[in-house]
């Protein structure tokens, strides 16, 4: 098999980093650096077990872009930290001390030569299925914790997986069409779409999406397995003879306008203006600028977390 292409879900990894790494790792000057050793140790925790070829690191360069907001007002609305003067972005909502170590992982990821892409008016889950659509060449494992990305899983013309984060990197799940089939009963044979046709219907609290209003996953997945997608779902509550209850034929009639406005706010982009912070996206085996990977090692604390990057990559 070839070396596959990892796409990292960035703001995803490093989030969990921060929370599931203790705040006391700090660097010699007192400055947290939980979620720079957390997401660099993952990292390379990632090399060593898929051995991958090429590596993105997908980033939100609009973390609730304006044409998913226009469709549905309430999208990540929650998340907001503070209203804004006209014309300027929302603040999403972010640990204080998280902010910083962020830059921090940029500014290393930088001096190592690994590539990062984003997309302008787009979010990095937009940035992922981007790429995994374009791909043509090598298998694609994308890397988040986010299920929403579940979309994006294929056989062909090359396989993607997601490598699931929701119980931590240690106890990830690698999911494909079958294994997204079996745990939320859409079809098999769409199973990527399936998803995100039954994320629309249920609806996501997280994300500030209501989905159909007495339409829970369980009903959502079993109208999807017996008409097979959303479009054969909504041609039988437009026909008289079919089997569709009435109760769930008033559900889905009542909710028309949601369902029309959130096909483009759930389902990923595959058409985003993506853009990378290197030429390529091989995989670095050494340190493209090696005395800044070397200071920022000292002076945040993190020469372990870098040593062990280093060894993953030297394993290839």
């Amino acid at each position: 098999m070839p070396a596959p292409l990892l796409l990292l879900d960035g703001a995803s990894m490093w989030f969990r980093s921060y929370f599931g790494v203790p705040s006391s790792i700090t660097a010699p000057d007192g400055r947290p650096v939980n979620a720079v050793r957390g997401f660099l140790d993952s990292v390379a925790t990632l090399i060593t077990k898929h051995r991958p070829g090429r590596l993105v690191v997908c980033l939100d360069l609009d973390w609730r872009p304006k044409f998913r907001v226009e469709a549905i007002p309430s999208y990540k609305a929650h998340r907001v930290e503070e209203e804004n003067p006209a014309g300027q972005a929302d603040v999403e909502e972010v640990p204080d001390d998280l902010s910083p170590q962020v830059e921090m992982i940029a500014e290393i990821l930088d001096a190592f030569g690994f590539c990062s892409g984003g997309a302008e008016g787009f979010e990095a889950d937009d940035v992922i299925g981007t790429l995994a659509d374009q791909e043509r060449r090598d298998p694609v494992i994308v890397v988040s914790g986010d299920r929403d990305l579940l979309q994006v899983v294929r056989d062909d013309p090359v396989p993607v997986r997601v490598l699931y984060l929701g119980r931590g990197l240690s106890n990830a799940t690698l999911l494909g069409p079958v294994e997204v089939s079996d745990k939320y009963g859409v079809p098999a044979h769409r199973a990527g779409a399936g998803y995100a046709e039954l994320a629309l219907l249920r609806g996501d609290p997280s994300d500030g999406l209501p989905g159909v209003p007495g339409i829970g996953e369980k009903t959502a997945a079993t109208l999807l397995a017996q008409h097979g997608s959303l479009a054969a779902i909504l041609d039988a509550v437009d026909d008289p003879k079919s089997s569709l209850a009435k109760g769930v034929r008033a559900k889905l009639r009542g909710a028309a306008d949601y369902i029309e406005a959130a096909g483009p706010v759930v389902r990923v982009a595959t058409d985003a203006p993506v853009t990378f912070s290197t030429d390529t996206d091989a995989l670095p085996l050494v340190a493209a600028d090696p005395r800044r990977t070397a200071e920022l090692a000292a002076e945040l604390g993190v020469g372990s977390p870098i040593a062990r990057l280093q060894k993953a990559l030297d394993a290839l």
